[in-house]
């Protein structure tokens, strides 16, 4: 019988202190060392998830290495030193308050890594949603291959809008039949955190309702955040297969929870003459069998520059999205204009006002709709890096529940 692509795991959390213990993923805040010396400032002498991870802020240090032999200690020192409570066979249902009052709820279990594959053109029933830069996994094997254990800021998305998932355990919690396990604030405005132990008697029910997700389509579950981190962990298994590191933690949640929103992450191009930049656009979709059009429902790609704000409507695109469009075209453009500098960024304003300065442009386009996720990610395979973001960045998941993967 096939595994399923989602179960419940040898969870443990700490017996005290969740104020100081829980910490934002390691890949935010990476230009703000300050912030990182403030949560070890809060932190103190407490045991905390911190010692236990490398801010990316950190990861041009010259000596690597011992922070890494620190990181390793540390995770031996608490699970030697009986820090931990141990939730044998265990889900963890918890709810989020995010910085902007709303609540987001999700499920912590282990998902099979040998059903998930990151390649572009992967058929696995557990997906990345965006490319995967591979020059960033080497770095962070080298940070788990020696670890002990792990701790998950990988999130995953449940295509789920009949609600067959999630939303059954919250009514369960709501009607008092959990047990609770934390209820805390986060550090440095990250919001609230509670988390509780689903009852075992409900485990086959949502080992099958998320099984059931995959039924008649490709994938079962996508990667929304932290695809780089399953992907490490996915290397590490397949450079030493265990049966305990075929498994990685991670949080389930619903695509359709009211919580969760897609905001567009849009392009600038800098030290470029923009006119130029608008003319080899429109070559290059001339090159590729696309037609520009006045038809309003065709895909839409707005061009601003200082003297220029052009919206064009695109028949057979390249890419079934706007923003896998441009960022085709920009991988072009960039093969041929070394010297040109690209940036992504969140907000039309401030686009607009950076394609506003001189030798500078900017793409607009519409966001992906939920409902376009995963055909999308079917049909045209993994989309580009930096298609969308789910939230702001202290909306990111904190590290919290850990695991043993030796």
């Amino acid at each position: 019988m096939k595994n399923p692509v989602f179960s419940p795991a040898d969870i443990l959390l700490p017996k005290n202190n969740f104020e100081k213990w829980s910490v934002i993923a390691c890949d935010q805040f990476t230009s703000r060392p300050d912030y990182w010396e403030e949560c070890s400032r809060i932190a103190g002498d407490s045991p905390s998830a911190l010692r236990l991870i490398y801010p990316e802020a950190f990861l041009g240090e010259k000596d690597r290495s011992a922070r890494i032999d620190s990181i390793n200690g540390t995770m031996r020192e608490y699970l030697d030193n009986g820090i931990y409570n141990e939730y044998k066979n265990a889900f963890i249902y918890v709810e989020r308050i995010q910085s902007d009052g709303r609540r987001r709820c999700g499920l912590v279990g282990k998902t099979d890594l040998e059903q998930y594959d990151y390649s572009e053109d992967s058929h696995s029933a557990i997906r990345a949603t965006e490319k995967t830069v591979l020059e960033r996994i080497p770095p962070r094997v080298e940070i788990r291959k020696g670890a002990p254990t792990e701790l998950p800021h990988i999130m995953m998305l449940a295509d789920d809008p009949n609600k067959t998932v999630i939303e059954p355990i919250t009514a369960l919690r709501e009607n008092g039949e959990l047990e609770k396990l934390y209820d805390f604030e986060l550090m440095q405005g990250g919001g609230h955190l509670s988390g509780w132990l689903v009852p075992e008697k409900y485990h086959g029910q949502i080992v099958n309702a998320i099984d059931a997700l995959g039924k008649g389509r490709e994938i079962t579950l996508a990667v929304g955040d932290g695809n780089h981190s399953l992907a490490t962990a996915k290397a590490c298994h397949e450079l030493m297969p265990t049966e305990i590191n075929r498994y990685a933690l991670a949080e389930v949640i619903n695509l359709h929870s009211d919580a969760l929103e897609f905001e567009p992450i849009y392009r600038v191009a800098e030290n470029v003459d923009p006119s130029s930049v608008l003319s080899a656009f429109k070559d290059f979709l001339e090159a590729c069998g696309a037609k520009l059009s006045d038809d309003p429902l065709a895909q839409s790609v707005n061009f601003v520059s200082k003297d220029t704000n052009a919206e064009l409507h695109i028949q057979n695109p390249p890419h079934s999205l706007a923003v896998g469009t441009v960022q085709l075209f920009l991988d072009s453009f960039m093969g041929k204009n070394p010297d040109a500098m690209i940036d992504y960024i969140h907000g039309e304003e401030e686009v607009i006002s950076i394609a506003g300065k001189d030798n500078s442009c900017g793409f607009l386009y519409g966001g992906i709709e939920k409902s376009e996720l995963f055909p999308a990610v079917e049909k045209s395979g993994t989309l580009p890096r930096k298609t969308f973001s789910m939230g702001h960045a202290r909306d990111k998941r904190y590290y919290t529940e850990v695991r043993k993967i030796k």
